[in-house]
C-alpha cells in the first residue's frame, strides 16, 4: 500500500496523467517508477528504524545509569561500614574500596563525595603513640595498625592527584579538604595541577614531608592557615605559580622546613601574613619571580632563616612588612634585581638582614621607620613608644656587600621625646642626598654597615633613610 501510494504521486509529479490515455507506458519506464518507489519507502523506513533505535538506546542508557548509580550507592555504603568497622584490617578495606569507587564513579559528583568521606575519617581525632611500654602494648599494636589506615589514605590521595586530568583514576579538579589533619607521613603531589582548591588549613605536620616538586597551580589555592609544622618538610621546588595561591597565614614553623627552590612566580602569590618562624629554614633559593608576590607581612622570626639567594627578580615582590625579628635572618646572597622589589617596613626588634657578594642589574630595597643601631646602651637607644603603631623599639643591621650604593633618600618617620616625657613619631628628611645625615639628631638613628670597601664610604654611618635603591 505504502509503495503504491508512492508510485501514485510520482505518476501525478511526473504529470503521467497529461499522457494520452490510448498510449501505453513501455516495460522500462515502470520498472523504472517502481524502483523508484520502493527506494522512498526503503529510505522511509530506514530514518524511522533510526529514529526508534536512537531512542531505545537513549533508554537504554538511562537505565544502565540508574543501575551504574545503584550499584556505586551499595558499593559506597558497604565501604563506609567497612571504615567505620573496629577491626584495623577491615578499615584498610574500606580506604582501597572507596578509593575505587572514586575511580569508578559515573560523574564528579560522586567522585567527589568519596574524596570528602576520606578526608573526613582523617580528620578524626588523632589518638598520639601512648609507647611501646609493658603496660601499652595493645594501644600501641593498635596505634600502629590504624596510623597505617592512615598513612594509606594519604599515599593514595597523592596517587591520584599526580595522575592527569582526564585520564583514568585522576582525581585532580576535585576539592580536597585537610582541614585539622595530623599528618605524620609523606604525601607526593609531584607535577600534579591544582585548578582547584586544597587545604591543609590547621594542620599539624608532625613528621610527614609533603613534596609539591614541578606542581602547576594555574587558579586554584592551596592553604596551610594556622598549620603547626613541628616535623618533616613542605616542598615546592620547581612548582610554577601561574594564578593559583598558597596560603600560610597564621602558621607555625616551630621543626620544619619550606623550600621554594626554583620555583616560578609568574602570576601567583604566597602568603605567610602572621606566621611564627622559631627555627625553621625557608628557602626561595634560584626562585624566578616575574610577576608574582610572596609577603611575609607582620611575621615573627624568633629563630628562624629566610634564604633567597640566587633568586631573579624582574617583576614580582618579596614583602617583609611589619615583620618581627629577634634572632632569626634573611639571607640574599647572590639575588639578581632587574625591576623586582624587596620592602622591609616597619621592622621590629632586632632583625639581621644579609646579603652577600653583591646584587646584580638593578633593584629597589626599602626599609622604613624606626630602625636603630644594634650594640648600644639602654640611655642610648631610641625611647619606647607608647603607641602600638609606632615601632620605635625596633633594631636592625643591614649588612651589604659591594656593589651596593645609595642613590636616593625619602623621608623617614622617627621617635621623639617631648618636655613632658612623652613620645611622638615625627618625620625627618635628610640634608644630604649622599648619605650624610644631619649632625645632630635627639635619638640614635639606624646604622648601615658595609662589609669591605663600597661607594657609601664608612663601615658604620649615622643614617635616617627611608628607601635606598641598589644598582
Amino acid at each position: 500500500m505504502v509503495a503504491g501510494g508512492v508510485f501514485y504521486g510520482l505518476v501525478v509529479l511526473l504529470d503521467v496523467q497529461e499522457i494520452d490515455h490510448t498510449a501505453k507506458l513501455d516495460a522500462k519506464t515502470l520498472f523504472d517508477l517502481v524502483k523508484l518507489s520502493f527506494g522512498v519507502v526503503a529510505g522511509s523506513g530506514a530514518l524511522v528504524a533510526l529514529v526508534v533505535a536512537y531512542r531505545r538506546q537513549r533508554v537504554d542508557e538511562a537505565g544502565a545509569h540508574r543501575e551504574a548509580t545503584r550499584l556505586h550507592t551499595e558499593r559506597f555504603s558497604q565501604a563506609v561500614d567497612k571504615l567505620g568497622s573496629d577491626s584495623p584490617a577491615v578499615r584498610l578495606g574500606g580506604v582501597h574500596a572507596l578509593a575505587g569507587l572514586a575511580d569508578d564513579a559515573p560523574d564528579d559528583s560522586q567522585r567527589q563525595t568519596c574524596i570528602d568521606v576520606l578526608c573526613a575519617y582523617l580528620q578524626l581525632p588523632y589518638t598520639p603513640d601512648p609507647g611501646d611500654g609493658p603496660d601499652h602494648q595493645e594501644e600501641h599494636h593498635r596505634y600502629l595498625a590504624l596510623r597505617k589506615v592512615r598513612h594509606t589514605i594519604l599515599r593514595l590521595i597523592g596517587d591520584h592527584y599526580r595522575r592527569p586530568r582526564g585520564s583514568h583514576r585522576s582525581w585532580q579538579g576535585c576539592d580536597l579538604d585537610l582541614t585539622g589533619v595530623t599528618i605524620d607521613s609523606d604525601m607526593n603531589f609531584a607535577r600534579a595541577v591544582f585548578s582547584s582548591g586544597v587545604t591543609f588549613a590547621r594542620a599539624v605536620f608532625s613528621g610527614g614531608n609533603v613534596y609539591f616538586g614541578d606542581a602547576k597551580f594555574s587558579g586554584g589555592s592551596v592553604s596551610f592557615n594556622g598549620a603547626e609544622f613541628a616535623g618533616g618538610s613542605v616542598t615546592f621546588n620547581g612548582a610554577e605559580f601561574a594564578g593559583g595561591s598558597v596560603y600560610f597565614n597564621g602558621a607555625e614553623f616551630s621543626g620544619s622546613d619550606v623550600y621554594f627552590g626554583n620555583a616560578k612566580f609568574s602570576g601567583g602569590s604566597v602568603s605567610f601574613i602572621g606566621a611564627e618562624f622559631s627555627r625553621d629554614t625557608m628557602s626561595f633559593i634560584g626562585a624566578e619571580f616575574s610577576g608574582g608576590r610572596v609577603s611575609f607581612f607582620g611575621a615573627e622570626f624568633s629563630g628562624g632563616n629566610v634564604y633567597i639567594g640566587g633568586a631573579v627578580f624582574s617583576g614580582g615582590s618579596v614583602t617583609f612588612d611589619r615583620a618581627v625579628f629577634s634572632g632569626g635572618s634573611v639571607d640574599f646572597g647572590s639575588a639578581a634585581f632587574s625591576g623586582g622589589s624587596v620592602t622591609f617596613d616597619r621592622l621590629w626588634q632586632r632583625a639581621v638582614l644579609r646579603r652577600r657578594r653583591g646584587l646584580r642589574q638593578r633593584g629597589i630595597l626599602r626599609r622604613r621607620r624606626g630602625l636603630r643601631p644594634r650594640g648600644r646602651s639602654g640611655s642610648q637607644r631610641a625611647p619606647r613608644c607608647r603607641r602600638q603603631s609606632c615601632p620605635c623599639d625596633g633594631s636592625s643591621a643591614l649588612f651589604l656587600a659591594p656593589p651596593f650604593r645609595l642613590t636616593e633618600l625619602v623621608a623617614q618617620e622617627t621617635c621623639r621625646g617631648s618636655k613632658t616625657g612623652s613620645q611622638r613619631c615625627a618625620p625627618q628628611m635628610p640634608r644630604a642626598a649622599r648619605g650624610h645625615a644631619p649632625s645632630t639628631s635627639p635619638t640614635p638613628q639606624p646604622t648601615l654597615k658595609s662589609r669591605g670597601s663600597s661607594s657609601m664610604g664608612s663601615a658604620r654611618r649615622p643614617m635616617r633613610y627611608t628607601r635606598f635603591l641598589v644598582r
